[in-house]
């Protein structure tokens, strides 16, 4: 069993409470907690694994907060919790059958269009719009799709939950967000039930985390609302280009 220092510890958890801020606010957080994780010497699956664990604390202070506020309500979105925790058992089995290296090759390109997308559209995010899918479309597609993305692989998976509910459900930036971390939180207890039953899990090092997570997670919801939509949009695109930088460098 892989044993780290206290001092290598409160360090991944200062990383956690930064990642939780940024994934209440943006999604991405796991752009900072999986390479710190790797870095630390944890192998790969155990990695994303373990991330699950602590990253479950901060989605579910955001979310907590984001229900509190009356932006999202969990019983109004009971098919699309049913929709991602599906995709998500269907990923998180996935990534321990197959090797998740052509996703990590497409996926920079990928959120380097939604930067420049989020950049030139100047009203993306304001609400008003037409929904282009109903409910139950948008939980078939986008819900189901992404929450086998999030536990096959997971950076990035708050981003594209905001904006499918921002584009294709008409929500503005702020109530996408909201809706996107009851989505999340959803997939990270889904994805973190089969680690656990596989096995993957480090507790300690997850745990030790988490306290950290859920401190940057309630104080990046608590932003979002009071600085609104050009906030996150600006902060979407910030981490869509960096994470999109990790992962070239990775190759």
């Amino acid at each position: 069993m892989l044993e780290l220092s206290w001092e290598i510890l409160l360090l991944l958890g200062a990383v956690a409470a930064l990642a939780g801020f940024i994934d209440a606010v943006a999604g991405g957080g796991g752009l900072l907690t999986i390479p710190a994780l790797l870095f630390a010497g944890v192998p790969p699956v155990q990695a994303i694994a373990t991330n699950k664990l602590q990253a479950c604390f901060g989605s579910f202070a955001a979310t907590r907060f984001f229900v509190r506020e009356g932006l999202v309500s969990p019983r109004q979105q009971t098919w699309a919790i049913v929709a991602t925790a599906l995709g998500a058992v269907v990923g998180a089995i996935a990534i321990q059958l197959f090797n998740s290296e052509l996703l990590v090759q497409l996926m920079p390109f990928g959120l380097i269009a939604i930067a420049v997308y989020l950049l030139l559209a100047k009203n993306f995010g304001q609400g008003g719009e037409k929904a282009l899918l109903k409910p139950a479309a948008f939980n078939a597609s986008v819900a189901a799709g992404v929450g086998v993305y999030d536990g096959f692989f997971g950076p990035g998976t708050g981003t594209f939950f905001s904006l499918g509910y921002s584009k294709l459900r008409a929500m503005n930036l702020v109530q996408a967000t909201a809706h996107a971390k009851l989505l999340n939180f959803t997939t990270n207890i889904v994805s973190l039930l089969v680690f656990i039953v596989s096995g993957q899990i480090l507790f300690q090092i997850g745990l030790a985390m988490a306290a950290g997570q859920a401190l940057g997670a309630r104080l990046g919801a608590a932003t979002a609302v009071t600085q609104g939509v050009d906030f996150i949009r600006y902060m979407t695109v910030i981490v869509c280009i960096a994470m999109s930088v990790s992962l070239l460098l990775k190759q």
